[in-house]
């Protein structure tokens, strides 16, 4: 076993997935401890050119045609075969549905151990948020290759990304021609809604708005900071905002100057799509949500109990 850290890169469309670069940074913190490198496993057809961005010590690259879009099936036999071959110390993927759909797989296939929802690396242990982030593990690297997926939290996307482009190595591709899965097209959602992903400040609703018609408070408060109202996945769930408004691991990724997080409990899978936001503030009853271990300022307290005081001093704030 040779003690390099690998890391999956995600990619859609021609762009690099954050989490891929924050899987990046956690993946040289890991390397530092085992005195190996830290290396991206890029798999595709004719995008060698994303690796140029990646904060890698080496880039290891299978071209071929099966692998131009994700599919399950060929990704796993890709890299089981690099495993196999390698033995690397650890493999990183983004615990997202393409990290899940591949790292579990190989982790049954392979008898190799993972861990899932890492947010950070220290001292060599392995940091993960269980049980929707109400609970700490640590965990150690096992004597074989250990298989780790990685959430939003620990490390900034900058910190996996580099300006100067590290060595690119081409592998050998197993055969895939027996795949049962193939991508047939990319279903976009209808336009017309806003889109969240580009907006500077937005107000954030999940269960604690406790009812549909509560939103319009969030659009008022929304309105008078010139931004725009989005939500967890449970307020999506009950019809009461379009998909296109949710943040999240099966929604969008949101980087804004403001985020205003409204009785959002903070899970992983909602973390995931807003941890990268300049400046997130944080209003909940419950002292141990998660979202506060990644706010810039937070307060306990009933948002029913807040939104008239801070709708008033916010328009006394554009008055004077």
């Amino acid at each position: 076993m040779n003690q390099d850290i690998y890391v999956v890169i995600e990619h859609l469309q021609g762009q690099v997935a954050d989490i891929s670069f924050i899987s990046l940074a956690a993946a040289r913190d890991l390397a530092q401890e085992t005195g190996g490198q830290a290396v991206g496993v890029l798999l595709g057809h004719n995008v060698q050119d994303l690796a140029s961005t990646l904060a890698a010590d080496g880039v290891l690259y299978a071209d071929h045609p099966a692998l131009a879009e994700f599919t399950a099936d060929a990704y796993q036999k890709t890299v089981a075969s690099l495993i196999g071959k390698n033995e690397p110390r650890a493999v990183f993927f983004g615990n997202t549905s393409i990290g899940a759909d591949v790292a579990s797989v190989l982790s049954a296939r392979l008898s190799l151990p993972l861990v899932s929802s890492c947010v950070s690396i220290t001292g060599g242990k392995i940091t993960s948020k269980i049980c929707g982030g109400k609970i700490m593990a640590e965990s150690e690297l096992a004597k074989t290759t250990t298989l780790i997926t990685m959430i939003p939290g620990g490390y900034k996307a900058e910190q996996g990304q580099s300006e100067q482009s590290p060595d690119v190595t081409s592998f050998n591709v197993p055969t895939l021609d027996d795949l049962r899965v193939m991508l047939k097209q990319y279903i976009q959602p209808e336009a017309g809604d806003v889109d969240i992903s580009k907006e500077s400040i937005l107000v954030a609703i999940g269960r604690g708005i406790q009812t549909e018609d509560n939103i319009e408070l969030a659009e008022e408060l929304a309105e008078l900071l010139g931004g725009t109202v989005c939500s967890s996945r449970p307020i999506v769930d009950q019809g009461w905002l379009p998909t296109s408004r949710m943040v999240g691991k099966s929604g969008k990724t949101v980087k804004p100057k403001l985020y205003l997080a409204l009785g959002i409990s903070g899970a992983p899978e909602h973390v995931e799509g807003m941890a990268e936001s300049e400046m997130i503030v944080a209003v909940n009853m419950d002292p141990n949500a998660p979202i506060f271990d990644i706010a810039t300022y937070g307060i306990e307290f009933d948002f029913f109990d807040l939104i008239d005081p801070l709708l008033e001093l916010v328009e006394a704030a554009k008055r004077g």
